[in-house]
């Protein structure tokens, strides 16, 4: 398969902080490609410079071949861009946003027309297509923000946490716009987000990136099998060395280590007032995830530990990215 966009050890810096850090990655013609990671992680900012809104550093980016610094005016034509930020004039209608930046590319006429029709039918919002945006909702306006990227049919479309905020409605719609466009189109879809089930719907490959770094690159059912049985939390009052050895020769569990809190507040158990900011966090990877349970619990009762905490994390993109960094998605 052939490849639409490939970069190369991207860097990003402002200052004395690197936003984007030795960034490498490859999206393939139809491929939906998925960018994971909290805010702030640098997935904005990987958008901004493929797409050319502002060089990179270091490194390069090439999209269908070309230069996304030397040959920008040809990249512009293979690509469409659905920023975070609302990019609409609030009082022209829906139709008319379109019809604007479909003129930027300079379609005309009954082309515009046709084509205008075309995009608002992906995202659904024909019947109020007349309306000024003004008069959307959140959801609305996100979706008219998608039929303003697919104006110039892009070979690669880049979107950029495009259910932020949205109605669940809307974020159904943005979901079967995106698989339609990949399933007929066959149209190659960089996607960033912070929400695990969307990457998990929606994308062939994910890479996850964190402070800068990609930490990880796989299909989603890769990346999950990583973590075996899933990932057991038990929180304590204090680090013990034995206790965690102990746990880590259950024959169910692979590995046991004390990690960082979360937060202060930690996770309730039964009703129980939380864990003290001096709480200690047993991470336990489990080759059989009820298997480990059990016996985890059968040993803290033997030897009459005291758990303050305990969390059973079944395997999915969201327990894969906690092993990674030690934190959640949305942190």
């Amino acid at each position: 398969m052939n490849t639409i966009l490939e970069t190369h050890h991207l860097v990003k810096k402002y200052g004395d902080f690197t936003a984007v850090n030795d960034v490498s990655f490859e999206i393939a013609e139809g491929e939906v490609f998925g960018l994971l990671g909290p805010n702030g992680a640098g997935k904005s900012t990987m958008i901004a410079m493929i797409s050319g809104l502002f060089p990179p550093t270091e490194g390069e980016a090439r999209v269908g071949g070309h230069d996304v610094v030397k040959e920008l005016r040809k990249v512009k034509t293979l690509i469409g861009v659905v920023p975070q930020d609302l990019a609409l004039y609030p009082t022209l209608s829906g139709y008319e946003n379109i019809a604007f930046f479909g003129q930027l590319f300079g379609l005309r006429g009954k082309e515009l027309r046709e084509r205008a029709s075309e995009v608002l039918g992906y995202v659904g919002m024909q019947e109020r297509a007349k309306d000024p945006v003004k008069t959307y909702s959140g959801g609305m306006k996100r979706r008219i923000n998608l039929a303003v990227g697919l104006i110039n049919r892009p070979r690669l479309l880049f979107l950029d946490e495009p259910t932020v905020g949205v109605d669940p409605q809307s974020r159904n719609h943005i979901f079967e716009s995106v698989e339609r466009l990949n399933r007929e189109q066959g149209m190659a879809i960089l996607y960033t987000t912070h929400y695990m089930e969307e990457a998990e719907r929606l994308c062939h490959r994910v890479g996850i990136i964190d402070r800068g770094r990609l930490i990880a690159l796989d299909t989603p059912r890769n990346l999950v099998a990583q973590l075996g049985g899933g990932i057991i939390q038990m929180g304590v009052a204090v680090e013990d060395e034995a206790l965690c050895a102990g746990v880590q020769a259950l024959p169910a569990v692979s590995t046991a280590s004390f990690v960082a809190p979360p937060s202060a507040e930690g996770v309730e158990m039964n009703g129980g007032t939380g864990a003290s900011p001096n709480r200690a966090l047993l991470k336990i990877e489990a080759v059989h995830g009820n298997d480990a349970l059990l016996q985890v619990l059968h040993y803290v009762n033997e030897h009459d530990i005291d758990v303050l905490s305990l969390d059973l994390l079944e395997p999915n993109l969201e327990t894969v990215f906690l092993h990674l960094t030690g934190k959640n998605l949305r942190d």
